[in-house]
């Protein structure tokens, strides 16, 4: 694999030129879906990154919007090239986030929300086998230990010292008393998690229970956010069966805005961490 080259990203951005040539062509994606008899929804999957882009599309893409310009065309040539080699994660099988692992392996910063358990990219590996077997009951003990593995290297972000992600993780008091595994392992997790606190890329915050309502109670969400400018804020929400990207600019703007009413509720870090300690106490 070509160094540095992340396939999820890659397929964003070549979707994000294509759009851009398209809308500057004034042709609608059912009009370019007639042209080159497809389907709309391909055209739309393609432009929106959800789908492997082959050199054959975007010489078709590029014939239909009258590029002429060769040097255009070789670029994003080679970037759908690039967008279908495999990201590290792939070496691990099928993982069902996969898009989302892409996503973070790319962000320069990751705004949460976690309502009920320990951020992922916070959790030791006891914690993290502990909450994957729990959501995860008809899993088999192989499978369960892939999805920890996944995991713990999604966790070298945290401490790449060349380019650390910045990340604010607002936390539910619940996850603070949800018993996840035993005793131990509870106390070790929040030990843990008040560690990681003190890196000055990573901020945590607890939200008490005293709180009350707040915009958080629809569930769990994260905000990733990119260097490159041509790389759009993506708001990340999962699923059961299926997770669901947004990126528009009113969807950003809406959950930006809830997450920051989320921080000016939650306690201050210093706080949290004095409530955190607190609270492994109490397992210890």
């Amino acid at each position: 694999m070509v160094a540095n080259v992340n396939p999820t990203v890659r397929r964003r951005r070549l979707g994000s030129e294509l759009r851009k040539l398209r809308e500057e062509k004034g042709m609608t994606a059912e009009e370019v879906a007639a042209r080159l008899l497809v389907s709309q929804s391909k055209i739309s999957r393609l432009e929106n990154g959800r789908r492997s882009i082959s050199q054959r599309d975007v010489r078709d893409l590029c014939g239909v919007y009258g590029v002429d310009d060769m040097r255009i065309v070789d670029s994003l040539m080679q970037m759908a090239k690039e967008s279908r080699q495999q990201g590290w994660w792939h070496a691990f099988g099928d993982i069902p986030y996969s898009v989302y692992i892409g996503l973070e392996t790319e962000a320069a910063s990751l705004r949460v929300f976690e309502p009920q358990v320990v951020p992922g990219l916070l959790q030791t590996k006891e914690y993290a086998t502990a909450v994957i077997s729990g959501n995860l009951p008809e899993a088999s003990p192989e499978q369960v230990e892939k999805r920890v593995s996944v995991r713990m290297r999604r966790q070298e972000r945290i401490t790449d010292a060349d380019g650390p992600l910045r990340m604010w993780a607002v936390v539910d008091e619940a996850a603070l008393w949800r018993k996840v595994g035993d005793a131990q392992t509870m106390h070790q997790q929040l030990e843990h998690l008040v560690e990681l606190s003190h890196l000055p890329h990573v901020t945590v915050q607890v939200l008490p229970f005293e709180v009350g309502a707040h915009p958080g109670l629809s569930g769990q969400f994260a905000v990733l956010e990119f260097t490159d400018a041509t790389d759009a804020t993506v708001v990340y929400l999962e699923g059961v069966n299926s997770d669901l990207y947004l990126e528009k600019d009113t969807d950003v703007q809406a959950y930006s805005v809830m997450y920051e009413h989320l921080r000016a509720q939650a306690l201050s870090a210093e706080a949290t961490r004095q409530f955190i300690r607190d609270a492994a106490q109490r397992y210890a």
